[in-house]
């Protein structure tokens, strides 16, 4: 089953309660709140009040967009139980995390190794708890590409170790839906967007044939996740509530 989204980040400037009316009007179902802005590592209180405010619009916490760098945070000065603790506060089942802050071309195999025993440590600091830890699929990072990302999972070899998945830049269809199958034992949740780079952001309802592939295939996989909404066309309230009826229209017939 798959439930509709809104990734917080898409609204850095857009304080929380404002978001969660903009997603109650929107008609969608949960919150990935982000660590950077609107929950930060650490604040208890604020992932406390967020939390209230998230279940008492009848909304889900969807998941924790911690920014964590897995192998790099810790040494900077953010420890992961810091992240862990507020992801509990705020009720998140999920912390997204990034593999590394290089990709995979750029990595040396000490390097690889050193987010491998990192992402291996802190999911089974968040297994404790109940958690469950998810790198993004993102440039920039070890998972970057199909390859490299499968390597990675079967690296860290964790039970508790999952990804999220996202068009990149590029990538053919055909690519994607080859990595969506590849991840499907490991797949967390989707962020859903149609733009060809940061800069050139589109309307989700130009890309809902090349989505309703995407859907379909995530569809069949077993479980339960999110498929959400990420960054919109002018950092527009409207312009997410115009894609999030296509979200809505590409969710209804799930199959």
């Amino acid at each position: 089953m798959i439930h509709s989204g809104l990734v917080s980040v898409t609204f850095r400037k857009i304080a929380p309660a404002e978001i969660v009316s903009l997603v109650r009007q929107a008609g969608l179902h949960g919150i990935e709140w982000g660590g950077d802005v609107h929950v930060p590592h650490g604040d208890l209180g604020r992932a406390r009040e967020v939390r209230e405010m998230t279940h008492e619009a009848g909304l889900a916490v969807a998941a924790y967009g911690s920014y964590f760098k897995v192998a790099h945070s810790e040494d900077n000065g953010l420890p992961f139980q810091q992240v862990l603790d507020t992801a509990m506060e705020l009720g998140a089942t999920t912390i997204r995390v990034w593999a590394g802050t290089a990709g995979s071309d750029a990595t040396d195999e000490d390097a690889r190794w050193r987010v491998v025993a990192d992402l291996r440590r802190i999911a089974d600091l968040a297994a404790k708890s109940g958690v469950r830890i998810a790198t993004e699929f993102h440039g920039g990072t070890l998972t970057d590409t199909n390859e490299s990302t499968s390597r990675l999972l079967l690296e860290v070899d964790h039970p508790n170790l999952y990804s999220y998945w996202q068009p990149l830049g590029g990538m053919t269809d055909e690519v994607c839906l080859a990595g969506l199958t590849q991840l499907a034992p490991r797949l967390a949740h989707l962020h859903v967007f149609h733009w060809q780079t940061t800069k050139d952001r589109r309307p989700l309802a130009q890309g809902i044939e090349r989505w309703g592939k995407f859907i379909s295939l995530t569809a069949q996989i077993p479980g339960e996740r999110y498929a959400m909404l990420e960054f919109v066309e002018n950092d527009d309230p409207e312009s997410f509530l115009r894609d999030a009826v296509t979200l809505r229209e590409l969710l209804k017939n799930q199959s």
